[in-house]
């Protein structure tokens, strides 16, 4: 079990990082600090255009370039174009962070109840599999995931978020059976899992509904990370080449499981 410690540093100067689910929270977070250790980044958002220009403004005064890409992800056309556009204007992908995710959305649960398998396993995949043509040998997919998801199966969920973790969990599975074939083709999969987040929203709405929970989590694990600490952990998960393909890094307390079962 690697867990994280922030004590990776170097340059990623030259290099290209998309980043799903980048306008807020953990994604936008993790642009920001892609771009301050010098990578182009290309900022995916679903509907938040202005919170994703935001992010990428705030990139570009870093002093590197950076653009905002509307894409739903679970869109197979909005996926080839985003690929293609950044084909068009960046010429390559080096970093690609698998952080958008989805299942708690009331609505496009109702209307589409395999929507979390689709966004949390199939969309990631497909990404992976349209982004391969750009990505030289040294490239970095990282997934990004949560504690309740990389444990699914031996730890209790919040019933609210067990959609979520479990299509997530098949998600990890699914690129993990990739990992030999990336590896092949020089490419590592780094995994960040992270446990409840400090400052995102998901568990706040997870809290509502189970109430007590992050109290709850804080008081068994001492302290609860934040975006900050989850964004440092990816970026050390492109940086560090001595990590090997399936490596996982947890951040937060990566052995107490979130509730009893």
């Amino acid at each position: 079990m690697a867990v994280f410690s922030p004590s990776v540093t170097g340059s990623l100067r030259d290099r290209v990082a998309l980043v799903t689910g980048g306008s807020r929270g953990v994604g936008a977070a993790t642009v920001v600090e892609l771009a301050r250790a010098g990578a182009d980044v290309v900022v995916n958002y679903r509907n938040k255009a202005r919170r994703a220009d935001e992010v990428a403004a705030a990139a570009r005064e870093l002093g590197v370039r950076a653009i905002a890409v509307p894409a739903d992800i679970t869109d197979e056309a909005a996926l080839a174009a985003m690929v293609e556009r950044v084909r068009a204007e960046l010429g390559r992908l080096d970093v690609l962070v698998l952080n958008a995710s989805g299942g708690m959305e009331k609505a496009l649960v109702a209307a589409d109840p395999d929507y979390a398998m689709r966004i949390n396993r199939d969309a990631n995949l497909r990404l992976v599999e349209l982004a391969r043509p750009l990505m030289p040998r040294g490239g970095v997919i990282v997934h990004v995931t949560s504690h309740l998801a990389h444990f699914y199966g031996r730890i209790a969920q919040p019933p609210v978020y067990e959609p979520v973790a479990r299509s997530k969990h098949a998600g990890e599975a699914a690129l993990g059976a990739l990992a030999p074939e990336l590896a092949a083709s020089g490419l590592r999969l780094v995994v960040v899992s992270g446990d409840l987040i400090e400052d995102t929203i998901v568990p706040r709405l997870m809290d509502r509904l189970t109430p007590g929970l992050i109290e709850g989590r804080r008081a068994r694990a001492g302290a609860l990370p934040t975006t900050a600490d989850m964004a440092a952990a990816i970026v050390r998960a492109a940086l560090d080449a001595s990590l090997p393909t399936g490596a996982v890094l947890f951040v937060g307390d990566g052995e107490l499981p979130l509730t009893a079962r």
